[in-house]
C-alpha cells in the first residue's frame, strides 16, 4: 500500500483531531475497558502505558501514516547505516556504535568503527579500574579520593545524570563531582574540603577549546599546582578530546588522553569517554552494562514495526500533542530521586535538537517543532508546580517514570511514591466534576451551601495526556535502555518535522557576541559601538565594581 504524502496525511490528522476533540479521556475509557491492553509497549525493561494520552485506535493508525509518510523506515535505516544524517557539518551521528555489544560491524564510508570503539573502551576499563582500585595513584603516591569532571554541555549533563541515577552502585569507588559553569562559584564550591593529594580532574572538551572547561581546568590546574607544584600535573589530570597538541601543552599525559570521533555528538556522548567520570563512579562493569541496555534498545528501535516502536510511538504522540492538540510544553517527571537530573539532561537532548525553525531544506518550517521539555521528581513537583499541571488554564503532557522495586527498602517509602505516580496520572486523565466535588464535601459532613460554594474551587478538568514508563528497577541496564529511547524519540520527531537534530548552530551567536564583550569590562574600554541596552548594562556594573559593593567600601 502506497503511504500518504506528508500533506495528505497531516490533513487526515487534522480532520480526525476535530472529530474527536470533545471526548474526554472519561468517555474513552468508560466506552472502551480495553485501552491499556491495547495502548501498551515493551521494549527489554521499558514499559509504556500511553492508554491516557488523548487518542483512539484511529488516531495510532494516522499517526504510524503519518510516520510513514515522513519516511520513518528510510530515516531509520539510514541512521543504522552510518549516513551522513547530520547533513550540515557533513557527518554521521552514529552514537549507537559506542554500546553496540554485537559482532555486527558499524561502518562509516565502508570502514568498521568498532575497533578504534572497543580499544577506547579497553584504555577505559585499564584506567578506571586501575584509579578504583588504588592502582593508579596521585604524585604522591596516595589513591583517588575524589574525580572533579570539567566540561559543559554534554560533556557533564550525561555523565552528571547517569553518575547520580547509578550511586546505588558505587561500591568503593571515589567520590565524583562535575563542574560546568564558568561562574568561578561552581569550582570553588566544588572543590571545598578536597585534597589536591587524592584529587583526579578530568576535563572534557573535544577540541580542548571550550571556553567555559578551559576557564575551569586552567583554574583547576593552579589549584592543583599551588599545593603540589607544576609537576604533579600529569599525575592528576586526564582528559577527553582530540586534540593531543593541546592536551600536551596543559601537561595532560598522553597515555591519559581519552578519544572519542567527530560522528559522536555532544549530547549523545555519555556512551563514549565522555562516559569516562560514570565508570570512575561505578566500575566499568556497570557502565558496559549501561551501554549493554541502551543497545538493545536500539535494536528494538531498528527492528521492530512501527505500530509497537516504543521510541516511535514515544515521538508520535509527542507530535500529537504538539502539532494537533496545541500543546505547547512537556513535562518529565521521575518518581525516583536517583533521576533527579533527567529533567535537565532531556532539555538538552530534546531541545537542543529540536528548538529549531529551519527545515533540512533549508526552508522555514511548516508547524511546530521542539517543546519546552521541563521536570523535577516527584514527590516533589507535587507541592510545586502540580497545581497548574491539574487545574492550570495550560494544558502540559507529561511522562512519568517509576521503577516498581526501589533499592534502599527503608519502610514503605517506595509504595508510597508508586501510589502518588499513578494517582497523579489517574488525576490528570479523570479529574473531578463539581458535583463530585460537591458530593464529597457533603459527605464529609459539609453543610449543602459551602459544599456547594466550594465545589468549583476542588473541582479538576481532567483530560491532561500523560504517558507512565515503568521499569522493573532502575539498574544500569535499565536506565541505558530508558535514555536510549529518548535519544530515538527526538531523531523520530526531528524525521517528522523534517529537521536535524544533530547540529545546534543556536548557541554559536552567543559565544561570538560574549568573547567580543569581554573586553568591555575593562573601565577604559570604548562602549560607543553598542547598542544602547548593553552599553547601560556594562555601565552600570562598571560603576558597582568600582564603588565596592559587596566588599565593605560602600
Amino acid at each position: 500500500m502506497t503511504p500518504p504524502t506528508p500533506a495528505a496525511a497531516q490533513a487526515a490528522l487534522r480532520a480526525h483531531r476535530d472529530a474527536i476533540a470533545s471526548r474526554h479521556l472519561r468517555d474513552l475509557f468508560g466506552a472502551d475497558p480495553g485501552r491499556f491492553e491495547r495502548f501498551q509497549a515493551q521494549a527489554g525493561p521499558l514499559f509504556l502505558d500511553f492508554s491516557k494520552q488523548r487518542i483512539v485506535d484511529e488516531t495510532l493508525a494516522l499517526l504510524v501514516d503519518h510516520a510513514r509518510a515522513r519516511g520513518m523506515e528510510a530515516a531509520i535505516r539510514a541512521l543504522f547505516a552510518g549516513e551522513r544524517v547530520n547533513h550540515t557539518e557533513r557527518r554521521a551521528a552514529f552514537h549507537m556504535a559506542l554500546r553496540n555489544r554485537s559482532t555486527r560491524a558499524m561502518p562509516i564510508d565502508g570502514v568498521d568503527v568498532m575497533p578504534d570503539v572497543r580499544r577506547v573502551l579497553a584504555s577505559m576499563r585499564e584506567f578506571a579500574e586501575g584509579v578504583r582500585a588504588g592502582r593508579i595513584t596521585g604524585a604522591t603516591g596516595a589513591a583517588f579520593r575524589a574525580v572533579v569532571n570539567i566540561g559543559i554541555g554534554g560533556s557533564d549533563l550525561g555523565p552528571l545524570m547517569v553518575t547520580e541515577a547509578l550511586r546505588p552502585y558505587r561500591g568503593t569507588g571515589p567520590e565524583v563531582r562535575f563542574v560546568s559553569n564558568v561562574d568561578d562559584a561552581h569550582l570553588a564550591e566544588t572543590l571545598r574540603g578536597l585534597d589536591a593529594a587524592t584529587t583526579l580532574f578530568v576535563v572534557s572538551s573535544k577540541t580542548f577549546t571550550t571556553q567555559e572547561t578551559m576557564a575551569n581546568a586552567q583554574s583547576a590546574r593552579a589549584w592543583l599546582a599551588s599545593a603540589l607544584g607544576d609537576s604533579a600535573v600529569p599525575g592528576h589530570f586526564a582528559a577527553v578530546s582530540t586534540n593531543l597538541a593541546a592536551t600536551s601543552a596543559f601537561g595532560v599525559a598522553p597515555a591519559r588522553v581519552f578519544e572519542f570521533w567527530d560522528w559522536v555528538g555532544g549530547r549523545y556522548s555519555l556512551w563514549s569517554a565522555i562516559g569516562l567520570p560514570i565508570a570512575l563512579a561505578v566500575g566499568m562493569d556497570h557502565f558496559e552494562a549501561l551501554l549493554a541496555g541502551a543497545s538493545a534498545l536500539d535494536e528494538h528501535f531498528r527492528t521492530a514495526p512501527l505500530e509497537r516502536n516504543v521510541p516511535v510511538l514515544m515521538g508520535l504522540l509527542g507530535d500529537w500533542n504538539r502539532n494537533f492538540l496545541g500543546f505547547d510544553t512537556h513535562a518529565v517527571l521521575p518518581y525516583d530521586q536517583l533521576l533527579h537530573r533527567l529533567p535537565a539532561y532531556l532539555q538538552q537532548l530534546d531541545m537542543e535538537s529540536n528548538g529549531k525553525s529551519v527545515t533540512r531544506r533549508g526552508a522555514p518550517v511548516d508547524g511546530q517543532t521542539g517543546p519546552i521539555l521541563w521536570g523535577e521528581p516527584g514527590t516533589n513537583g507535587q507541592h510545586a508546580f502540580f497545581q497548574l499541571l491539574h487545574q492550570g488554564t495550560t494544558i502540559v503532557p507529561a511522562d512519568f517514570i517509576v521503577a516498581a522495586e526501589g533499592h534502599y527498602g527503608l519502610g514503605q517509602h517506595h509504595e508510597l511514591l508508586m501510589a502518588n505516580c499513578l494517582a497523579q496520572t489517574q488525576a490528570m486523565a479523570f479529574g473531578k466534576t463539581v458535583d463530585e466535588a460537591e458530593t464529597e464535601m457533603r459527605a464529609g459532613g459539609l453543610d449543602a451551601t459551602e459544599a456547594r460554594r466550594l465545589a468549583p474551587y476542588r473541582a479538576f478538568p481532567g483530560n491532561r495526556p500523560t504517558t507512565t514508563i515503568v521499569l522493573p528497577k532502575l539498574t544500569p541496564e535499565s536506565l541505558g535502555s530508558l535514555v536510549a529511547a529518548y535519544e530515538h524519540k527526538v531523531y523520530v520527531q526531528a524525521v517528522l518535522w523534517d529537521l536535524n537534530p544533530f547540529d545546534q548552530w543556536g548557541v554559536e551567536l552567543g559565544k561570538q557576541l560574549a568573547n567580543r564583550l569581554l573586553p568591555r569590562f575593562d573601565p577604559e574600554a570604548p562602549m560607543d559601538d553598542l547598542d544602547g541596552s548593553t552599553a547601560g548594562l556594562l555601565r552600570h556594573i562598571r560603576i558597582l565594581r568600582s564603588s565596592g559593593w559587596g566588599d565593605g567600601r560602600n
